[in-house]
């Protein structure tokens, strides 16, 4: 049996229908996605709740996502999974693992990051490799049973040289939109846990899917520039199961020179039926604009793939798009 807290925050990540008042149970029939800023999203997934990163944007603003690791924890989630260590993906992951007793996924130096977080506190971690395991690496495990996980190693977003030529594509520079540290200034908590997190090491970086029954959702956290400094990795990404929901990472270091052509890589490799971006909203409004200035530069991208190969779009727009229930609500088709 669930607590009110676990209720109350279950029903407003994954809907009020979505869950049982009394027992606080996510219904089984469906997977259901609610994202809480830049790369970090809960999942329901068969009934089984868990994190993709750990971190509720803040420090540069303060209020901007509409909750906080306190409520995130109150979803007592079975699973932490990080993508890669760096303060914008697993800042929180410590704090949220503890309150909540979810098991941290990453890598060995990412279990370390949220262990200090918490000043060594006991923490479960699965280790899935190191910082120094090849890009390529697999690593399958169940998550419960029939809910399968598959973890692997790419890379993280960096910039190369300038690809010439008429398949190139524009580079994507927004303006950074300082607007909303005025609309939703810091506080001085906020801003002092993001100067303690700056600096955290990325640790290396994990893609991971997960099936149940004939469903695959798959997550990536940063694009990497897989075509230049690893093809083999798209060679192993193609080998998984094609999605049907595919949450992948727009913004990233080559946009400024290649665009979103490494993002577009991704897709191309993991034939999804449904797209969403991620880390592409205002998360540190220094550095970053809102989503909407992805979202044409995103379509003309996916718009130079195959037709047949083109998958629906599903942009999500902060701040609208934070803990929307139902934005992302997908059937499980029956199983047995």
């Amino acid at each position: 049996m669930a607590s009110s807290k676990t209720i109350a925050a279950r029903q407003r990540f994954f809907g009020e229908a979505a869950v049982d008042p009394v027992s606080g149970a996510v219904r089984e029939d469906q997977v259901l996605v609610s994202w809480f800023g830049c790369a970090s999203f809960a999942v329901a997934m068969g009934g089984v709740v868990f994190l993709l990163d750990a971190w509720v944007p803040r420090g540069a603003t303060s209020g901007y996502v509409p909750t906080g690791p306190e409520e995130v924890a109150a979803l007592e989630p079975a699973a932490i999974f990080i993508g890669h260590g760096h303060f914008d993906h697993a800042a929180d992951a410590g704090a949220i693992a503890r309150a909540s007793g979810a098991v941290v996924h990453g890598t060995a130096e990412h279990c370390a990051t949220a262990r200090k977080q918490v000043r060594g506190a006991e923490l479960a971690c699965q280790e899935l490799g190191s910082g120094t395991s090849a890009p390529g690496d697999r690593y399958d495990f169940e998550l419960a049973p029939g809910l399968s996980v598959t973890a692997v190693r790419h890379l993280h977003s960096a910039r190369t040289p300038r690809h010439e030529g008429a398949d190139a594509s524009a580079p994507v520079r927004p303006k950074p939109c300082l607007c909303d540290i005025r609309a939703y200034p810091p506080r001085p908590a906020d801003a002092g846990h993001l100067a303690r997190n700056l600096l955290a090491p990325e640790g290396g970086v994990l893609l991971y899917q997960f099936r149940l029954g004939d469903f695959a959702l798959t997550w990536h956290d940063s694009s990497g520039p897989l075509l230049d400094k690893a093809p083999h990795v798209l060679d192993v990404l193609r080998t998984l199961p094609a999605s049907d929901v595919h949450i992948g990472a727009v913004q990233g270091y080559n946009q400024f020179t290649n665009g979103l052509r490494d993002p577009r890589s991704y897709i191309e490799a993991l034939r999804p039926k449904v797209f969403v971006p991620n880390h592409h909203d205002n998360w540190l409004p220094l550095i970053t604009a809102r989503g909407e200035a992805f979202r044409t530069p995103l379509h003309e991208e996916v718009a130079r793939m195959a037709e047949g190969e083109r998958p629906e779009v599903r942009m999500l727009l902060d701040r609208d798009d934070y803990l929307a229930p139902g934005r992302l609500a997908f059937d499980l088709a029956p199983q047995g």
